[in-house]
Order: C-alpha cells, then structure tokens, then sequence
C-alpha cells in the first residue's frame, strides 16, 4: 500500500512567501483579501462543490470563483452568479489541482462558521474544493493525491495537524453539508499516515 501511494502522488511544494502549491494551474480569483495580522493557520476546511449540481467536468466551477459564470448557460446559475465566493485550491476529480488563492491570504469559502470556539473560520482556514457532491463517491485520483497536497500544507504550516482537519459540514452544521457522507474520511487518514510514513527521511 505505501508502495502504490508513493508512486501514485504527485510531490507537491509550497512557496514559503508566495503561499503557492506546485505543480498546481493558478487560476487567481478576485474574491479574496488580506488575512488578520498575525493569524496563525491551524485549521483545513474540506469541501464539496459540483456545477451544474451533479454534473462534472467543465468550467463552471473556476467561472463560478472568478465571477464569470453566465448565468444563461444552466437555469441553476442564475441562482448563484452574483455570489463572490472562493476557495484556496479545487481537487477535480481526475486529480488536477488548481488553485485560486494563495495561502497567505483569505478565500472566501467558509461563510457564517465557527470551530473549537473561534468564529469566522476564513480568517485562520485554508479551503479545499473537492469536486463532487455529497451522496457519490469520490474519485481514486483525488484519494491519491489529497494526501501528497495536505502533507505538504502540514509541512509549511505545522498546526495543521489531523485535529485541525474538518469539513465544511463541521464548521457550519445548520448550512451545510459537504463533503457529505460520501467522504471517506478514514481513507484520508490512513492514506495520509502512509504517505507521511514513506516520505519522512529517516
């Protein structure tokens, strides 16, 4: 198993001042501003997002973040066109990372939110879109390489640590829901332990 995932994930870094994953395709989003002074980041926010609603591939959803979705393209848009919203990177299912704002500042991904007592969880949170929805699985690939882009957020950030991990529906419980119970979170932990454990030098 540690073999497969080894080969399987691609190695990512992250720029110490830029707050830039590589490789990733940046695709900057307006919707994003700078962080409170001095906030630590200690919490990783996993989402859920399709566009149209359980409809994949595309471009809505980097559209959708940049505030270039047509709404005339899918009756469901012109619900959501003029929301200013974001998020750090998108996972798409075939395992491309993109990523819309760098970390060292706020994306707007979390809304109304609070987590181990703090509100406003944009503020101190590093947001990740998985594309997918709550009810079906989601894919191999994104499996195989959310492990190799949380190890290295856990390198560059250190209190990003498995308690520091939640999903969206952990943080606004009355609002949301993804990444849904289709999200196998152990799949995530015991492939992170074994990524950690065949990456670390000795």
């Amino acid at each position: 198993m540690k073999a497969s995932i080894k080969a399987m994930t691609t190695r990512y870094t992250i720029s110490p001042g830029e707050g830039l994953i590589r490789p990733a395709r940046q695709c900057p989003s307006p919707n994003q501003d700078e962080r409170p002074p001095d906030v630590q980041l200690d919490l990783l926010v996993v989402h859920g997002i399709s566009l149209p609603p359980g409809e994949f591939g595309g471009p809505y959803i980097e559209e959708f973040f940049c505030n270039s979705l047509e709404p005339t393209q899918h009756p469901y848009f012109s619900e959501i066109c003029d929301m200013r919203v974001s998020a750090h990177l998108l996972l798409r299912r075939d395992g491309e990372l993109v990523q819309f704002v760098p970390f060292a500042r706020r994306a707007w991904h979390a809304g109304e939110s609070s987590f181990a007592g703090r509100s406003a969880c944009n503020d101190f949170s590093i947001g990740i879109e998985l594309e997918g929805e709550d009810q079906r699985p989601y894919s191999d690939a994104q499996y195989a390489e959310l492990p190799g882009i949380v190890s290295a957020l856990q390198q560059s950030y250190p209190r990003l640590n498995a308690r520091r991990i939640a999903g969206h529906c952990d943080i606004a419980p009355a609002r949301k829901e993804d990444p849904g119970p289709a999200f196998d979170w152990l799949r995530l932990y015991d492939a992170l332990s074994d990524f950690t454990e065949t990456t670390v030098s000795p």
